[in-house]
C-alpha cells in the first residue's frame, strides 16, 4: 500500500479506479466538478465512467482517496446529467486559457492541484492551484505510461510553476453561465488599467466581450483607453449598445470622440443616443472637428474661472472637480464673454494667500492655439515651449485643452 498523499493532481485523479464497500471496481474517474455557488473550492462531484454510463459520486460518499483508488462509503449512485451550475475540471478548465490576476497575464491550464483533507471516516478534495509549467506538462505526458508514484519522484527536479486558485479568473463568454458559476471580475477590476489592457489584447474577441460586458464601466473605460487602437473599436462594436454607452460616458471626451469616430456612423450614433445629455454634448461637439486639428486633439475637461477669481475660489473649484485632479496642472481665467485671458499653474496656488487674485499668479506669456490649427503646429508648440497643457480657443473663447499625454499618443501613432 502506498502512503496516503496530502495532495492530488487532476492528471492523477483522471483514470483513478473507484471501489464500492466490498472493494469491487465500479469504474474510473472521468471528470470532477465544483458547484461555485455552494463552495468555490471543494470538489462536489466525481464523474465516474462505468461502461457506457457516467455516474455521480458525491463528495460525502467518499471514504478515502489514495494514488491507488477512491473507496466509497455509500454506493447509492445516480446517473450523471449535464448541469450548467457545475464547473468541471477537465471540460471547463484543463487546456483552457484563464487569467492569472496576480501575475497579470493570460495562461493555459496544464493541470490542477488539489488538497486532500481527511477525517476519520471521510476524504475530500479542494482546489488549491492551477499548474501551468513544464512539470505539469511532464505529468501529463507520463500519465498512463508510468505508475503515478514514479511520476511524482521523476518530476521533483523540475521547477514547479503554478497559480493559487484565488488568483485565477476564469474566462466564460456566456453571461448567464458566468452568473451561475459565480465568476467575479473583482480581481480584474483591482488591476492597473494598463495591465488589464495587456491581458485583453491577448484574448479572443468573445472573451474580450465577456470581460467588458461584466466589469465596472469606469474600469472598462480606463482599460479601453489603454488598449491598442486597432482593437478598441472592435470591442466597442461587440458590446450591447447600452453597455457601450456607459463605458464611453466614463472616458475622457477627447478619447471617446476619437473612438466613436472609428466606428460605423450608424453604430456611433446609436451609442451617442444612449448616452446621458452632458457627456453626449461634450463628445458630439468634439466629433465635429477634423482629427488632425487642435479641435480634434483637445479635451473639454478643464477648470476655468472668471478673471476676478482668487486663490480661495480656485481651491473651491478644485474640490468641486476632484475627478479631474489626476491630470490637472493649470487653471484658466476668462473674461465676461468667456474669452481666454490667462493660465495659472496649479502649483502656484499652494504658496499664495487665499485672498490673492489668480491673475497675479498667471504665466507672463499666454500660449494658446485656435481649434482649426493643424496637428503639426500643435506638436511644434509643445516642443518649443515645453508646456504640459495647451489651451484651445474658438475665436478667442476657451474651447478645450490639449495635454502632453495627447501629444505623446499622437507621436506614438505616427
Amino acid at each position: 500500500m502506498l502512503p496516503a498523499p496530502n495532495f492530488l493532481y487532476l492528471t492523477e485523479l483522471i483514470g483513478l479506479e473507484v471501489y464500492d464497500l466490498k472493494k469491487r471496481r465500479i469504474g474510473a474517474v472521468r471528470d470532477a466538478a465544483i458547484f461555485p455557488l455552494i463552495d468555490h473550492v471543494r470538489i462536489d462531484r466525481f464523474l465516474v465512467g462505468a461502461g457506457q454510463t457516467w455516474l455521480n459520486v458525491r463528495y460525502d460518499q467518499v471514504r478515502d482517496i489514495t494514488l491507488e483508488g477512491i473507496h466509497l462509503q455509500d454506493e447509492l449512485l445516480t446517473p450523471y446529467h449535464s448541469d450548467e451550475d457545475m464547473l468541471r475540471m477537465v471540460r471547463d478548465l484543463l487546456d483552457q486559457q484563464i487569467i492569472d490576476a496576480h501575475g497579470r497575464k493570460v495562461v493555459r491550464v496544464n493541470d490542477i492541484t488539489f488538497e486532500l483533507r481527511r477525517t476519520p471516516d471521510s476524504c475530500a478534495l479542494f482546489v488549491l492551484e492551477v499548474d501551468i509549467g513544464i512539470r505539469s506538462i511532464f505529468r501529463r505526458l507520463m500519465q498512463g505510461v508510468l505508475p503515478r508514484s514514479w511520476i511524482r519522484r521523476l518530476q521533483e527536479p523540475i521547477q514547479p510553476n503554478s497559480i493559487r486558485w484565488e488568483f485565477c479568473n476564469i474566462l466564460e463568454a456566456d453571461p448567464q453561465r458566468r452568473l451561475r458559476l459565480n465568476i467575479s471580475n473583482k480581481l480584474l477590476e483591482d488591476m492597473h488599467p494598463a495591465d488589464l489592457a495587456d491581458i485583453v489584447e491577448e484574448l479572443s474577441p468573445d472573451d474580450r466581450e465577456a470581460i467588458f460586458e461584466t466589469i465596472d464601466s469606469e474600469v472598462a473605460a480606463d482599460a479601453l483607453s489603454e488598449v491598442d487602437p486597432d482593437i478598441q473599436a472592435s470591442i466597442l462594436e461587440s458590446l450591447e449598445t447600452e453597455k457601450a454607452a456607459e463605458i464611453v460616458e466614463e472616458m475622457a471626451p477627447d478619447e471617446a470622440a476619437d473612438l466613436l469616430a472609428e466606428l460605423e456612423e450608424e453604430t456611433s450614433q446609436e451609442i451617442l443616443e444612449e448616452m446621458d445629455i452632458e457627456p453626449k454634448a461634450d463628445v458630439a461637439e468634439l466629433l465635429e472637428f477634423e482629427e488632425d486639428t487642435a479641435g480634434g486633439l483637445m479635451n473639454t475637461e478643464y477648470v476655468a474661472l472668471k478673471e476676478s477669481a482668487t486663490v480661495a475660489d480656485a481651491i473651491v473649484a478644485l474640490r468641486v472637480n476632484e475627478e479631474l485632479l489626476e491630470n490637472l496642472n493649470t487653471i484658466f481665467l476668462t473674461d465676461g464673454e468667456e474669452r481666454l485671458i490667462a493660465a495659472v499653474p496649479l502649483a502656484r496656488l499652494f504658496v499664495a494667500d487665499n485672498s490673492r487674485p489668480l491673475k497675479e499668479l498667471a504665466h507672463d506669456a499666454l500660449i494658446s492655439v485656435e481649434v482649426d490649427e493643424k496637428q503639426k503646429f500643435v506638436t511644434h508648440l509643445f516642443d518649443k515651449y515645453n508646456v504640459l497643457t495647451l489651451p484651445v480657443t474658438d475665436e478667442g473663447k476657451l474651447a478645450g485643452v490639449i495635454t502632453a499625454d495627447d501629444i505623446i499618443s499622437v507621436l506614438r501613432s505616427s
